[in-house]
């Protein structure tokens, strides 16, 4: 038996984000502002990383899908504290 392939605006189609009001993701815009890679703005695979016009950063964590790319691949020591969403709170992955 195969699995049929489901794309991945699919599969986000059918997640649902319990946010949190506290953000799982702090991101310290003065460490940011330091950074000339701004790695995370290009791996985030939401997007959800947006770089200032006074060089930080503003992280949108509501549809986080808490992969830890972003901590992986920042390369400044700070800048980034990533920690999972508390209890009953973060993205949900649905069956499809």
């Amino acid at each position: 038996m195969s699995q049929q392939q489901i794309s991945f605006e699919e599969r986000m189609a059918h997640s649902e984000f319990r946010v949190h009001e506290r953000a799982h993701i702090v991101v310290d815009g003065k460490v940011c502002a330091e950074c000339s890679t701004t790695e995370c703005v290009t791996a985030c695979p939401a997007n959800l990383f947006v770089p200032t016009a006074a060089g930080g950063i503003v992280f949108n964590y509501e549809q986080c899908f808490e992969c830890g790319t972003c901590y992986l691949v920042c390369n400044k020591e700070g800048a980034i504290s990533w920690s999972y969403p508390e209890g009953g709170h973060g993205i949900v992955f649905q069956r499809t």
